[in-house]
């Protein structure tokens, strides 16, 4: 084989040119003959018994379908972790309500317009109860006992502890204690969520925007009561979903499906955005208290750590972040001690759910502001103190994984100061702070973020791809890995071509359709390029090989060669197809019971450094450099993996400085583009990716995860750099303007 050398090339992306020329169609772009179009009818109160529905008789009621709970064929229920979310709320003397929007029933009319006033035209009458809104009014609830099962407000709970922490708090020279709190993000994707359904008692079809082809699927067999081969979920071309469309899709898919079902018609149903932003799922708000042991030498000896994230009314996937909170809490440090106790708690308000990092933002941002008060309690700078404590290649992780890679921490470190001139501009700013109303600051986090599924999740999950070779002389990939704008489709041809020794122009991604793809899982979880895309690479063995036995190709081929030897093998044979399962690798152990092993098959290593300033005139903060120091395995594109770097920064200081939730009584109050307020292109700064390779063995090519990564450390980056910029300190995100005056009026500044 002649080395193509695509991977780590920048080859133009495979969706570009239709999404360039305007002709990529997404949900709300596709039609279907005699479609209505559906809504729903949500909760106005937080919680609560339904008394009555009525529907006023100004509306010609016999014009449209309307479906409640009573008329789901198989089970009420969105089916994630836990069994708790209702479809559609129960109807009889189990109807009540949980949180503001919960649906509770549907509707549907051929013509759009004509919705909002039959849904104003429906009433619910409500006999309210007491709502909980905080993470603190929930834990109020009942004693909280740490890591010893769930409970009527706790979805889930985990313990992970190793050492002796009370002897380590015992022989410390230093107790360092703070709390961290950060708040609720929305995932603000372009294209909100939309689905289109066809539905028979023995068929559903679903079209829509989504991240997970075959969680919909696993819903909708759940809602109406079919097997596999009677469900079908087609994902449409999608715009954007940071999380925001891994498990809320499988409510829209469900709720379409079951008009479709009564009407006997195709349904469309497409959120507007002030309904996307109130109704689905944001990232859990944290509650994050440290306790550090550590020596005057600025040695840590131990920490206990107490996290307590808001889940909302519903679980969905808070079991999930609370537990990769709960690994990645102690960092990139080696601890001879360590206590984590973590809870996802139950609330009254829309349920939070997946979002970019799930998990590892909160527990990074408490424990980066945490390292640096640590820093200044001994009297070391925040380099030094992590120096003295960063871990090392064999070192072990909080919950006893052996670090293998060969990571330099320290070096890492050094390269990120090095190219944002930290040193020098903290010298520099703190003689201009002295006479200048803008005060200039500069600041660091270091951290890590898992690869993959935690622990035993990809042998649960046993991802199985699929290669083929058409006879138009195609590579056809089969994967349910969704392209939502990250570029997985490009990365995966990529990969192909490169193990295949074939022309990247040969090989095509087959759109995610659960008829035609197999399950290889979720796009989810910093995955995607390096499981799936290390079982392309191995599916794709497994081709050469059968091309090789049955004669058609040597052992040095070019792209034509390649190309001509297949098409010779699918004439004469029929088929030309391969498929690899993931298999886990015998280094790789984790232990559920106790929560201790290998949490990840590895780990993506970071530094990012952050430069600030601070008006003091109007106490806003903005960023003015941003720098990202990211290891990642192997870069298999540039141009993607520079853009999912600074996306991600991108929202890491929107989620800093910009995004704040606002909630009165259990709703979002501020759910439009005019008063939900993110960074635009106008508010970013010059942000500078760098990369450091050390290729994973078990990676496509070495690729690690990078889409994750790039969330985790702006928050703490920047509210360090504020410190160091105005000498206050401060402890929660979004930090915004009037927080900053509130802080130097309490200190007299």
């Amino acid at each position: 084989m002649t080395q193509q050398r695509v991977v780590g090339t920048n080859v133009p992306r495979k969706e570009g040119p239709a999404k360039l020329l305007g002709v990529a169609r997404y949900v709300d772009d596709l039609t279907r003959p005699g479609m209505l179009h559906g809504a729903t009818v949500r909760s106005s109160v937080p919680r609560g018994r339904i008394v009555s529905i009525t529907f006023d008789q100004s509306i010609p009621w016999d014009e449209f379908t309307i479906v409640t709970a009573d008329d789901i064929p198989g089970r009420n229920l969105v089916p994630m972790f836990l069994e708790d979310q209702p479809l559609l709320v129960p109807t009889g003397p189990d109807a009540r309500v949980n949180h503001r929007e919960e649906p509770i029933l549907l509707i549907a009319h051929a013509n759009r317009e004509r919705l909002a006033a039959a849904m104003a035209a429906v009433k619910v009458t409500y006999a309210p109860e007491p709502a909980v809104f905080t993470i603190e009014e929930s834990l109020a609830q009942e004693p909280v006992v740490w890591g010893e099962g769930e409970s009527a407000n706790t979805f889930k709970r985990f313990h992970l502890e190793h050492g002796e922490v009370d002897a380590a708090f015992a022989q410390a020279d230093l107790i360092v204690e703070g709390e961290y709190r950060t708040g609720a993000q929305e995932q603000l994707y372009i294209e909100t969520n939309g689905m289109i359904a066809e539905a028979t008692p023995d068929q559903v079809t679903v079209w829509g925007s989504l991240q997970c082809p075959f969680y919909v699927h696993r819903a909708l067999k759940t809602i109406f009561g079919l097997p596999d081969e009677q469900v079908r979920v087609v994902q449409t071309e999608t715009g954007g979903a940071f999380g925001g469309k891994e498990e809320f899709p499988s409510v829209l898919a469900g709720h379409a499906a079951l008009l479709a079902l009564k009407s006997g018609r195709p349904v469309k149903m497409i959120y507007d955005r002030a309904e996307d932003m109130a109704a689905t799922t944001k990232r859990h708000p944290s509650r994050i208290r440290h306790r550090t042991a550590v020596t005057r030498e600025g040695k840590l000896l131990g920490c206990e750590i107490e996290i307590a994230i808001d889940g909302g009314a519903y679980a969905t996937l808070s079991a999930t972040v609370c537990s990769r909170a709960t690994i990645h809490a102690a960092g990139p440090y080696q601890w001879p001690a360590v206590r984590v106790r973590s809870c996802a708690v139950a609330t009254n308000t829309p349920p939070s759910g997946a979002f970019r990092g799930f998990g590892a933002p909160q527990a990074l941002f408490a424990l980066e502001r945490q390292m640096d008060k640590v820093a200044r309690a001994v009297g070391l700078t925040p380099e030094e103190l992590r120096r003295r404590n960063f871990i090392q290649a064999g070192g072990t992780t909080a919950t006893g994984q052996t670090i293998t890679q060969p990571i330099d921490l320290g070096a890492l470190l050094d390269r990120a100061l090095e190219v944002s001139e930290y040193h020098e501009k903290t010298k520099r700013f703190q003689r201009e702070n002295v006479s200048s109303a803008t005060k200039r600051g500069i600041g660091f986090a270091a951290f890590m973020h898992g690869a993959g599924f935690t622990g035993s999740g990809e042998r649960y999950l046993n991802s199985l791809v699929g290669l083929e070779v058409t006879r138009e002389g195609k590579v056809r990939v089969l994967v349910s890995s969704a392209e939502f704008g990250q570029g997985t489709n490009t990365i995966l041809a990529q990969i192909a071509a490169e193990a295949l020794g074939a022309a990247y122009v040969d090989v095509e991604i087959a759109q995610p359709d659960t008829s035609v793809v197999p399950n290889s899982g979720p796009t989810v979880a910093s995955r995607t390029a390096m499981v799936v895309g290390g079982l392309v690479e191995r599916a794709a063995g497994k081709i050469i090989e059968s091309l090789r036995l049955a004669g058609f190709l040597g052992e040095t081929y070019s792209p034509e060669e390649f190309l001509a030897g297949a098409r010779a093998y699918v004439e004469q044979f029929g088929e030309l197809k391969a498929f690899q399962r993931w298999e886990s690798p015998g280094t790789i152990f984790w232990d559920d019971a106790k929560y201790m092993g290998d949490a990840y098959p590895t780990y993506a290593w970071a530094v990012y450094v952050a430069e600030v300033a601070v008006d003091m005139t109007t106490y806003t903060p903005v960023v003015t450099r941003f720098d990202a120091l990211q290891e990642v395995g192997k870069v298999i594109h540039p141009i993607l993996a520079a853009g999912q770097i600074e996306g991600g920064v991108a929202q890491g200081i929107g989620y800093a400085l910009y995004e704040r939730c606002v909630w009165r009584d259990g709703v979002m109050a501020n759910n439009q583009m005019t008063n939900y307020i993110m960074p635009t292109s106008g508010d970013l700064p010059p942000i500078y990716v760098h990369f450091e390779e050390i290729p994973f063995e078990h990676g496509a090519y070495g690729a690690k995860g990078i889409g994750e990564l790039p969330m985790d450390g702006p928050a703490p980056a920047i509210l360090n750099a504020i410190e160091n910029a105005t000498g206050v300190a401060f402890h929660h995100v979004p930090l915004m303007p009037e927080d900053v005056f509130e802080a130097m009026v309490e200190v007299g500044r």
